[in-house]
């Protein structure tokens, strides 16, 4: 639901010409003073306790370096977060000061932000908004270029691109979104200007993350700046979408804000803003790809019920459906966007390429892409290895291989997966997810940012004969102790670099999980981002039944989930394949 006001606040002035003669003030006439200001005040959506806006404010008077835009509610509206603006309310007055990525407001230019607020009663639009101290026009804002739009009506597209047609793969034919933040932080790094300008996912990880944590970027201004990368061709811009209720249920560093049954701040807070911001006209232009919510779904499979890996916390999760609610209310959302492209992570082969894992994530995913109001024409295809480790291709023995009399699938290592390497895995699973019911063209996305497995550790050519475990062993790429290990694993190097359609139904290798960052801390780290401490993450740790019960792998000294983690990016360069 979307609601504005047209209120003309300032008249049209009167001035004397030389002869005496009054003139008519007309607006957009460069040599005659115009309205200095307009405000577009929009309700996106309203739920009767609470809602969504957005606000679009255009400048008619002298450039700005800075700006202040103040309101005042007639009623008991308070805002409880924004994005692209730094909101504060006194009372029922309330002040939205600019970011420090976007004071500068050029003569004739536009600045929105939005933001979500709770009343009671009713939520009657403001009547009067200043622009630095000077009374606004509120505009209708009924589809103007600067109509901010809603999930459902995208408004009008503006430049720098009018969305086409929905594309097979987004990847073909755009250039990817390199994401500022981490690109400065890898240059700051000794040899990391070798790869600061790759593209990386930006991970959409607590409300917070929405207006930016700490002073960072929020959404919008990642998608201003992808706009600014954009130029005249086709760009895609890469987010994480990741903080279900009782979010990754098995793991503790990765727990999220909300709890098990916040489905609907989850609706709400989470994935309504980002919708809203999406949607925005401004933002047609753009190939957004989303990945969908990675390690929760497939714990659903895996560590639930008589299973010796269950946990009650993903027991919980899967009684009370809000995993499968969240990814379909997510999809929905999300995919009556025209220009978003929805991917639903599908775990990795070392998780879900056994027999008994197989058809059922794909029979779970299917149930979670038709729950709240989607279909699978909102899933565009999936993700696998998103954060993960797992070897792209393993070139020195096959899944058919047999030595000594044994399978290779009766190696420890592999211990009777059907697969052996991330590639062959996404591959398979693309044609099991079209058998449970999704179309035929989805596309599958690989996460190559840790998977190398270079260095001197990397073999040259397959294993001794001795046995399978041999042969295995000495040839295998991947240097874990389990492909249940995922936690800042020792050894890891950068994987292949982003490349769009590098394989049969594969859209593209991507980076989305960006090299550097944290997966965990080996301590425990007090914090107020919802992160706990998880043994996998202490390189000490002895393991437990869903690694086998090997030691973790884990770096030492590491920081909390998502924060930077030097040592570890210099051992990704390092242990690169294709070496850097």
């Amino acid at each position: 639901m979307s609601r504005s006001r047209t209120a003309v606040l300032a008249a049209l002035a009167l001035v004397a010409g030389a002869s005496g003669t009054a003139l008519a003030v007309v607006p957009g006439d460069p040599g005659i003073a115009a309205i200095p200001c307009s405000v577009d005040y929009k309700v996106q959506n309203d739920w009767g306790s609470g809602f969504t806006a957005a606000v679009t404010v255009t400048n008619n008077s002298a450039a700005k370096s800075s700006w202040a835009v103040k309101w005042a509610y007639a009623g008991t509206q308070k805002v409880t977060n924004g994005w692209n603006a730094k909101i504060t309310q006194a009372g029922t007055a309330v002040t939205a000061n600019n970011e420090t990525y976007n004071g500068t407001l050029a003569t004739g230019g536009s600045v929105s932000f939005g933001f979500q607020g709770t009343y009671s009663g009713t939520n009657a639009i403001p009547t009067t908004f200043t622009l630095d101290g000077v009374t606004c026009n509120v505009d209708s804002g009924t589809g103007t270029p600067t109509d901010p739009g809603t999930p459902t009506d995208p408004g009008t597209p503006t430049d720098p691109g009018t969305p086409s047609t929905k594309v097979d793969n987004p990847y073909v034919g755009a250039k990817v979104y390199v994401n500022p933040e981490w690109s400065a932080k890898a240059a700051a790094e000794t040899g990391g200007s070798r790869i600061s300008s790759q593209p990386t996912g930006v991970w959409l990880d607590r409300i917070a993350a929405i207006n930016g944590v700490s002073g960072g970027m929020g959404l919008r201004a990642h998608l201003d700046a992808a706009l600014a990368q954009k130029g005249s061709g086709e760009e895609v811009v890469q987010l994480v979408v990741y903080d279900l209720p009782g979010r990754d249920c098995a793991a503790l560093a990765s727990n999220g804000e909300l709890g098990p049954t916040e489905i609907d701040k989850y609706k709400t807070q989470f994935i309504d803003p980002i919708a809203t911001i999406l949607a925005d006209s401004k933002y047609a232009g753009l190939r957004i790809v989303t990945t969908i919510e990675i390690d929760s779904l497939p714990n659903l499979v895996t560590n639930t019920g008589s299973r010796v890996t269950a946990t009650a916390a993903c027991d919980t999760m899967k009684a009370n459906g809000n995993y499968v609610k969240g990814v379909g209310y997510a999809l929905n959302k999300l995919g009556a966007i025209p220009n978003v492209y929805n991917y639903i992570d599908a775990g990795h082969h070392g998780w879900l390429g056994w027999d008994d894992n197989f058809a059922p994530s794909a029979q779970l995913f299917y149930q979670a892409a038709t729950a709240e109001g989607a279909t699978v024409d909102d899933v565009h295809g999936f993700i696998t290895n998103t954060a993960n480790y797992s070897a792209l291709k393993e070139n020195n023995f096959t899944i058919n291989d047999s030595v000594a009399g044994k399978s290779v699938r009766e190696s420890k290592w592999v211990d009777w997966n059907r697969y052996v390497d991330e590639q062959s895995y996404a591959q398979a699973f693309r044609n099991q997810l079209v058998t449970a019911g999704f179309r035929s063209n989805i596309g599958m996305l690989i996460d190559t940012s840790r998977n190398g497995w270079g260095g001197t550790a990397r073999p040259a050519g397959p294993g001794a004969t001795t046995s399978v475990d041999t042969y295995v062993d000495g040839g295998r790429y991947d240097r874990r102790f389990n492909t249940g290990n995922w936690c800042n694993q020792s050894g890891a190097g950068l994987g292949e670099r982003p490349k769009a359609a590098p394989a049969a139904g594969i859209d593209a290798y991507v980076w989305m999980k960006p090299p550097g960052e944290s997966d965990g801390s080996s301590s425990a780290i007090a914090n107020d981002e919802g992160k706990g401490f998880d043994r996998m993450c202490d390189p000490t740790y002895t393991g437990n039944p869903r690694n086998n019960n090997n030691l973790s792998g884990a770096l030492p000294n590491a920081p909390l989930s998502g924060h930077w983690f030097s040592a570890q990016f210099q051992q990704l360069m390092q242990n690169a394949y294709p070496p850097l």
